[in-house]
């Protein structure tokens, strides 16, 4: 929970009166009141694509409100660009962190804001003895010399929070900021806002995760469709209450599901060796079953192989060794397309990277796997309106939002991208569905609803293969688990028999 003490609760250095915002017809925003008051982690909780981005870009100058007002230490402020925002002490760290990827730590924090000594020479030490001193204080430790390209994604965010106090940020808004990183991650995160609260700054949490939410915060405001439902304390209320005022109704934590009856092998591993893009032997003699009717879950530590072993499974990536078999067929270093054509269908991990592309409409994303196929396609030439018919029938079943085909992928929220990505994948008519990281980033509406498909498609005889960081998303859902370490299928156990200890100490490689 967050550190009540270091909130002055004399002091709002937020408001924002009555905030609408409109694009076109769709209102994101609907008069939305919210007030942050000095030292206060406050959350923003709500579905994905309740509006919660868009409020908090209004703030920081990416977009401006249709009508209503903001005030910042008491002062009405039209904030019409982020160089605004900036000056007035707001910083944003973005989903999608706006990092130059060849550039140093050191060179991305100060970007735009060089020191320099004589004759415009840049005086580099002076910006890395600053960044070390920032980096320290708040226990944010990063090397400035380390390219961005080279390090890991909790180090890049970590850059981000740093360039938003290098140009003197005292309020800091964080947008989705746990939803790439790790346990061991987000840990630190949690301790680098209790560092920074302690020192007089204000942090604004953009999440849909609760269990965070009790962790770190002290106030929660809760967006729907757009409009404030409450602004409560986080000590006063329950992670169920929060999901229920979140979602407009009741959530399940724990997928409902009748015990598997797994019929025969519709996915067969033996002895897989693939390498890494280093050239490293990342998959190391993987051998893997799963059944008809079954949900088999693969737990691990991020970087054992899992990456590689989906990307061979489903012909992005060459096998050195070994043999996949799907029915019975042999479809090893297939191409995607022929995978495709043998009824496996994936769920990938990068939905923005792997899943969609987002500079198409939702229509075109809902048919690129088989826009070849009547009706979609007559004689070579695409058939439009049977496409538009079946991406609003698509979106419907699904509960796509905004209900509009001809969106852009790139305008959806994480959330509402993932769905098409589902639907369109469930719609393949698989008999192995291969989900990877699944829910990464999704609210526990959004959550509970991939569970539920994922169960569906198990109960209709399909075979699925979960591949989950989220230890609980494996323990809930799958049917049998297998713990990779090291490229190896160390174990594979009944999902009755595991415990939170058994699993952990298999993944750390603790038999070994």
């Amino acid at each position: 929970m967050g550190n009540l003490q270091n909130v002055d609760y004399s002091t709002k250095v937020i408001e924002m009166k009555s905030i609408t915002k409109k694009f076109g017809p769709f209102i994101a925003n609907d008069h939305i009141d919210l007030t942050v008051y000095k030292g206060e982690v406050h959350a923003l909780l709500g579905e994905n694509g309740a509006g919660k981005s868009t409020l908090m870009n209004q703030l920081y100058g990416m977009i401006e409100p249709t009508q209503g007002d903001i005030y910042i230490h008491g002062q009405r402020v039209k904030v019409t660009n982020p160089n605004i925002a900036i000056g007035q002490g707001i910083g944003m760290v973005h989903q999608h962190f706006m990092l130059v990827e060849p550039f140093t730590v050191v060179e991305n924090i100060i970007l735009g804001c060089e020191l320099t000594k004589s004759m415009g020479v840049l005086n580099m030490q002076k910006a890395k003895d600053d960044v070390k001193a920032l980096s320290e204080k708040y226990g944010l430790f990063v090397n400035p010399d380390d390219k961005i390209e080279d390090i890991t994604v909790g180090m890049q965010q970590r850059v981000e929070i740093l360039k938003a106090l290098y140009r003197g940020a005292d309020i800091l808004i964080l947008d989705e900021p746990t939803a790439v990183l790790t346990p061991q991650e987000i840990k630190d995160l949690i301790g680098i806002i209790d560092n920074l609260t302690k020192e007089g700054k204000t942090v604004i949490i953009i999440t849909h995760k609760l269990k965070e939410i009790k962790e770190v915060a002290d106030q929660c405001t809760i967006i729907r469709r757009g409009k404030c439902i409450d602004s409560v304390k986080v000590e006063d209320v329950t992670e169920e209450e929060l999901a229920a005022k979140m979602v407009g109704r009741e959530v399940t934590f724990k997928v409902p599901k009748d015990d598997a009856q797994p019929t025969d092998v519709v996915l067969s591993i033996k002895d897989l060796v693939v390498k890494d893009n280093r050239g490293l032997v990342a998959v190391n003699g993987l051998s893997l079953e799963v059944k008809r009717g079954e949900i088999l879950g693969i737990a691990g530590v991020d970087g054992n192989g899992q990456s590689e072993l989906v990307e061979a499974l489903t012909g992005l990536r060459p096998t050195e060794s070994g043999q996949v078999c799907v029915n019975g067929k042999e479809i090893t270093n297939f191409s995607p397309r022929k995978v495709m054509d043998n009824k496996v269908s994936t769920i990938p991990q990068d939905r923005q990277k792997r899943g969609l592309v987002l500079d198409f409409t939702v229509y075109e994303n809902m048919v690129l796997e088989n826009f070849i196929n009547e009706p979609f396609s007559k004689k070579g030439i695409l058939q439009k309106d049977a496409i538009i018919d079946y991406a609003k029938k698509l979106i419907n079943t699904f509960d796509i939002r905004p209900t509009d085909e001809t969106a852009h992928a790139k305008s959806l929220s994480g959330g509402n991208q993932q769905k098409v990505i589902i639907a369109r994948e469930i719609m393949n008519d698989p008999d192995i569905l291969i989900a990877t990281q699944p829910t990464r980033g999704l609210d526990v509406g959004a959550i509970e609803y991939v569970h539920k498909a994922l169960v569906k498609q198990r109960d209709e005889n399909k075979g699925v293969l979960l591949i989950s960081l989220e230890l609980d998303e494996i323990m809930n859902v799958a049917d049998r688990i297998a713990v990779i370490y090291e490229g190896k299928i160390v174990c594979v156990m009944d999902q009755k028999d595991a415990t939170e200890m058994k699993l952990g100490l298999e993944m750390a490689g603790g038999k070994k």
